[in-house]
């Protein structure tokens, strides 16, 4: 019987973000805290997110906007990194990025997490920016993904192509 395998990668729907930040505009357009502060979010590039308002805290609760859409639309603010407000002229600007794809060492750490504390002779390979798994049971690839879910990881994780 051959192995059976999963991937683990960090995706996010480009349209649910999109949906979120469109959401985000017209709540800051009718919110009445935020009348006559400057205070936008744009997208800045593919991933980039732009926020300005003409206070700290403006750009903040902007942003707090922001993450609050994100969440009702189910997407993970693991997969949000957003700097400070930094002063720009008579504005504050705040830049956020959403991120996508395990990065290196994340990818070295979940998989030397797999090996220490999963099942033995579960297998993870390190393809690009996603992980592969791979087992003779089932039933140990079903205990990788319990072991991820209940740790506390810096990256949002997904599990796709389970076969």
């Amino acid at each position: 019987m051959a192995d059976s395998s999963f991937d683990i990668v960090s995706k996010v729907d480009r349209q649910e973000v999109d949906n979120a930040l469109n959401q985000a505009v017209k709540e800051i357009g009718q919110r009445y805290d935020f009348k006559d502060v400057g205070a936008s979010i744009a997208w800045s590039g593919e991933t980039g997110v732009d926020i300005k308002a003409n206070s700290e805290e403006r750009a903040k609760a902007v942003l707090d906007v922001f993450q609050e859409k994100l969440i009702k639309r189910g997407i993970s603010l693991k997969s949000l990194e957003a700097g400070e407000p930094k002063a720009s002229g008579k504005e504050f600007r705040l830049a956020a990025t959403i991120k996508e794809g395990i990065a290196q060492d994340d990818a070295k750490k979940i998989a030397k997490m797999i090996r220490d504390e999963g099942p033995k002779g579960v297998q993870a390979q390190i393809q690009g920016d996603q992980l592969r798994v791979t087992s003779k049971k089932r039933d140990d690839l079903q205990d990788v993904i319990a072991l991820l879910k209940g740790k506390e990881l810096t990256v949002a994780l997904q599990f796709t192509n389970y076969r």
